[in-house]
């Protein structure tokens, strides 16, 4: 976990939104040089997770085939 969450730029997720409901996911683009994805849920900003840049894009990769 970050020491200051609220230093990083995030950017939310295309599939939050009103349309999706209250799935509101925002991650820091910026850290990924880092070796760390981190990701969290913009409606309560506290806790961070972080993910390694290649289990990130597989993710990523998954849900976009399931799209």
């Amino acid at each position: 976990m970050t020491t200051n969450p609220g230093a990083r730029e995030w950017v939310k997720s295309s599939y939050s939104g009103a349309e999706h409901g209250s799935d509101c996911v925002e991650w820091a683009p910026a850290a990924i040089p880092t070796g760390s994805v981190p990701i969290r849920d913009s409606k309560n900003p506290g806790p961070e997770l972080h993910f390694p840049p290649d289990a990130w894009v597989s993710f990523i990769g998954m849900v976009r085939d399931r799209g």
